[in-house]
């Protein structure tokens, strides 16, 4: 029986009911006691009334109650109090995932809320938190692509560096070979029990110095594999357009032109899967979904270990009764004979 909200807990507790039977046996014994004593038959008790009663009378009850209180630390002391020291030790056997995301000016598209870089940045930053054991990068592409951070298990300095992404970083365009190369070279050396890109991009390939068909068999190479997502809605969009301070001066139509044939088959060619995500909800969704399809093994091995604390309550018991024994022979000792 555990005491709640402590790491106590007790053995032995049926020995508790032995309580119920205390004031049975006390007042049995009370009534073994009076049939010894003697009893003295009085006509009146008036005269008593101005007698004066000692502080040795008065305590006297008081002597019994020891008794009393020496059993129900005996009791406690059977029913035997344990502390509890938990042990645990957690084997996580991490994945090592890379994020490679379009960065282009497109991504400031507006079919997602408020963007799509700024949806992307949040669902991914919401990933990054639920997977404390894994290592994890960040690789953005444009027209060409960067190593933002490489894998790490330092989630904080992760986030702070996604956070603060904004378009316009790189050469405008869409290297979707790029952002893919750059991201299996971040993991070609990694050591996790399984090596992941997670790639967004919402547009085509328009050129790098690495086309995705051949980023596409380096991953194979590696046995790296890959999800695709391709962001943004059917048909137009809002695109913002911008002055030279940033500061959004109109908003004009833009197609929406995803190359979904060549994210398909880089993610069936590395066993991975490829998502569509056309507004926040199904982002959210899609990244739900690669997060239980690749799940870090952590297992939790907990060894209990119980520490034996009656002691100190049967030496107060002990201690309660020698000082029961001690003051009825020599303090209460007049009393106690009388």
């Amino acid at each position: 029986m555990r005491i709640p909200f402590t790491s106590y807990q007790f053995a032995s507790p049926w020995y508790f009911l032995l309580l119920l039977l205390l004031p049975v046996i006390y007042l049995l014994w009370e009534r073994f006691r009076s049939k010894k004593n003697l009893s003295y038959t009085l006509s009146t008790t008036l005269g008593l009334e101005r007698v004066p009663v000692s502080t040795k009378a008065r305590l006297q009850p008081y002597l019994k109650s020891i008794t009393y209180i020496a059993a129900v630390f005996m009791v406690i002391a059977l029913a035997r109090p344990q502390d509890t020291a938990i042990n645990e030790a957690i084997n996580a056997e991490g994945i090592d995932i890379i994020l490679s995301l379009d960065i282009s000016p497109s991504m400031d598209a507006e079919d997602l809320k408020p963007s799509r870089l700024e949806a992307a940045k949040q669902v991914a930053v919401d990933f990054i938190k639920g997977r404390p054991s894994d290592r994890i990068g960040l690789v953005i592409f444009a027209g060409e692509s960067f190593t933002q951070c490489p894998a790490t298990i330092d989630h904080n300095v992760l986030i702070a560096q996604l956070e603060s992404l904004h378009s316009n970083l790189l050469v405008k365009s869409t290297a979707i070979g790029m952002g893919l190369a750059s991201a299996v070279n971040n993991l070609r050396h990694m050591t996790g029990k399984s090596k992941v890109v997670i790639l967004m991009t919402d547009g085509v390939n328009e050129g790098g110095t690495i086309s995705p068909e051949t980023a596409l068999e380096i991953a194979q190479l590696y046995g790296i594999r890959v999800y695709t997502i391709g962001v943004g809605s059917a048909g137009e969009t809002f695109m913002p357009v911008t002055d030279e301070n940033g500061n959004v001066i109109s908003r004009q139509r833009m197609p929406v032109m995803i190359d979904e044939a060549i994210l398909t088959k880089i993610a069936n060619g590395t066993g991975g899967k490829y998502f569509r995500a056309t507004d926040n909800g199904s982002l959210q969704k899609i990244y739900n979904e690669i997060d239980q399809l690749e799940k870090s093994k952590i297992e939790s091995n907990s060894l209990i270990q119980y520490k034996d604390c009656y002691r100190p309550f049967l030496l107060i018991a002990v201690l309660l009764l020698l000082a029961q024994s001690i003051l009825s022979l020599t303090y209460f000792r007049s009393l106690t004979n009388s």
